[in-house]
């Protein structure tokens, strides 16, 4: 029993600030798939379009686009500890404003501030597993901080679902705030670890890696990589929903028991990819190698997305929107592990920032797009787009490093 508490306890102090971080992007992503997850619902409540239901999703976009390198660079220079706390304080009260709104105006405001407070998110991860873990232990430890937003995804149809239909939509959004209050105790205990409270440049200096410049074409096609290959996880958490309400006339409690498990393969690729790149840490040039191979290996499994629409078997839907979220769990975690390789550490939060933002970005412009052809019943365009933008940023990623 004892050994027992030993290891117990040694996994805990490994392991613990990544796991807190995981909790922060699993309730990050609760508050952001409620509204996805409710949106045949409340657009049926509130008379909004599919397209305007996307701009919503824009405006969220936006925000959380210019927030991530803000956050980004901020949780470098000033650290985690105050950081986090102040963000999720931000997007507690902003997720919870959601059972307040009732227009198009009043739903974009708080999915504005709501992805301002977020950005901070995978910044704060990412520079939690550099400055708590050895570069062996890293990718895994940034696929745990960053797999409570896959994890999220999956709880989220299976706690919010019963919530909606019991108490209304509304009650669900209240919901959300909670849980975030519920985090922000936890971490005034965890962050008094000496490792987060103390500067990260104190402990990460000393690490060498080159300095990140904005006229470095590598910088640009890294952010480009993870914008495109990420997309497919906004495409199905945004639209599987309104496809399966629409197309196959499912229900809002049949939509609730199914859409767990396509962001299953969402969490289940960020430990295997993260698995697969700390394989090759202890050899510099030979992991980078590896990285090239494997991000080519994941463009090719984002394509099958594309022959969604062409099946009305429910398991077919399914594994497609699986392995499409798989893939792009491989997209973030391989681009982080290449950039991470590339730049010094100190860049951490900037790293996740920019990949984080030029995601945003990318969502923001094409979720307008995909909501207007889903009001135009144009599946197999938006579909066959979808699966088409991940292979299409790799090649650039590849032709950039080439230059590079």
């Amino acid at each position: 029993m004892g050994l027992l508490r030993k290891s117990v306890t040694n996994l805990l102090s490994v392991w613990g600030p990544a796991a807190t971080m995981l909790l922060a992007s699993l309730i990050s992503y609760v508050d952001r798939n409620t509204l996805a997850l409710l949106a045949p619902t409340i657009l049926e409540e509130t008379h909004l379009t599919a397209e305007q239901y996307g701009l919503v999703i824009s405006a969220f976009s936006i925000a959380y686009m210019a927030a991530n390198p803000l956050w980004g660079r901020a949780l470098d220079v000033w650290g985690v500890r105050w950081g986090m706390a102040v963000a999720v304080s931000i997007w507690t009260a902003a997720s919870a404003s959601h059972a307040l709104a009732s227009s198009l105006a009043g739903f974009a405001l708080a999915r504005a501030v709501l992805g301002f407070g977020e950005g901070a998110t995978f910044p704060g991860g990412l520079r939690v597993a550099v400055q708590t873990l050895p570069p062996s232990k890293r990718s895994r430890g940034i696929a745990v901080a960053y797999s409570g937003g896959s994890l999220g995804a999956v709880v989220t149809p299976l706690v919010v679902t019963p919530i909606a239909l019991w108490w209304g939509w509304r009650a669900a959004f209240l919901f959300t705030g909670v849980i975030g209050v519920a985090w922000l105790i936890l971490w005034a205990f965890v962050s008094r670890r000496p490792e987060i409270r103390a500067h990260p440049q104190a402990r990460l200096g000393a690490e060498g890696g080159g300095r990140m410049r904005a006229r470095d074409l590598r910088v640009w096609s890294f952010g480009l990589l993870y914008a495109a290959g990420a997309l497919p996880i906004a495409f199905v958490i945004y639209g599987s929903a309104l496809y399966l309400n629409r197309v196959l006339g499912a229900s809002q409690a049949l939509i609730g028991k199914l859409l767990w498990i396509p962001p299953l393969g969402w969490e289940i690729g960020y430990f295997f990819w993260g698995w697969l790149a700390d394989r090759g840490a202890a050899r510099p040039g030979g992991r980078a190698a590896l990285l090239k191979r494997l991000l080519a290996a994941v463009a090719v499994l984002a394509l099958p997305l594309a022959a969604v629409p062409w099946t009305r078997t429910l398991w077919l839907l399914m594994a497609g929107f699986f392995l499409a979220m798989f893939s792009a769990a491989g997209f973030i975690i391989l681009s982080i592990a290449h950039a991470t390789d590339l730049y010094s550490s100190r860049y951490a939060g900037l790293i996740s920032g920019i990949g984080s933002a030029a995601w945003s970005a990318t969502v923001a412009v094409m979720m307008p797009v995909f909501g207007r052809l889903f009001d135009e019943g144009r599946y197999a365009t938006a579909f066959g787009l979808a699966a088409a933008l991940p292979s299409a940023g790799y090649l650039v990623w590849r032709a950039a490093n080439r230059m590079g």
